[in-house]
C-alpha cells in the first residue's frame, strides 16, 4: 500500500488533534473501507484512492464549525466545504493529480445517496453509514431502511446485517 496514506493519517491526526471522535470515526470509516474494497475486488489504485477519502471524508467539518458555528457541519456542508483542504493536503503529501481529482470528487458526494455509479463511491457511502449508525445509536427500523434504498454491496450488506440484526 502508498506509504503516502500512512502520512496523510498522520495529517489528519494532526489536522483532529484533541478531538477523539473526529479521530476515532475517520479510522473506522477507512478500516472497514479497505476491508469492503479489497472484498469487492477493487485492485491496488482503487483501494489506495478509496483510502485516502475515506481518512479525509469528513475534513470539511472542521471548516463548517469553524464557519458556522459548532455543530452546524451536516452533510451537505461537509461535502462543500471538505473540497478545498483535502486538496490542499492531498498536493502538499504528493497525491497524483487523478487521485486528488477521485478523492476530492468522494468528498464532495459522500452524503450524495442517488445517482451512485462507481464502487469506490458506494463503498464510502456505505461505510459511513455504517459507522454513523452505530456511532449516532440509530435504530434497528431506521438502519433498514437506509439498506433497503442505498446498500448494494454484498460484503456492506453483510457487515450491516452481522452489526444490528444478529
Amino acid at each position: 500500500m502508498d506509504n503516502r496514506l500512512d502520512e496523510l493519517f498522520v495529517s489528519m491526526l494532526n489536522y483532529y488533534s484533541n478531538d477523539p471522535k473526529r479521530i476515532q470515526h475517520f479510522v473506522k470509516v477507512n478500516w472497514f473501507c479497505k476491508f469492503i474494497g479489497f472484498c469487492e475486488g477493487m485492485d491496488e489504485r482503487e483501494l489506495c484512492q478509496l483510502g485516502a477519502a475515506a481518512l479525509v471524508h469528513d475534513i470539511g467539518i472542521k471548516s463548517a464549525e469553524e464557519k458556522y458555528g459548532k455543530g452546524n457541519c451536516g452533510g451537505k456542508l461537509q461535502e462543500q466545504l471538505g473540497v478545498e483542504p483535502a486538496r490542499k493536503m492531498l498536493e502538499e503529501l504528493g497525491f497524483d493529480a487523478q487521485t486528488v481529482e477521485r478523492v476530492c470528487f468522494l468528498v464532495s458526494h459522500h452524503h450524495t445517496y442517488d445517482g451512485i455509479d462507481s464502487l469506490d463511491w458506494q463503498i464510502l457511502v456505505e461505510v459511513d453509514f455504517l459507522v454513523n449508525a452505530y456511532e449516532d445509536g440509530m435504530s434497528v427500523q431506521a438502519i433498514r431502511s437506509f439498506r433497503d434504498k442505498v446498500f448494494k454491496t454484498k460484503t456492506g450488506i453483510e457487515i450491516l446485517e452481522t452489526m444490528f440484526e444478529k
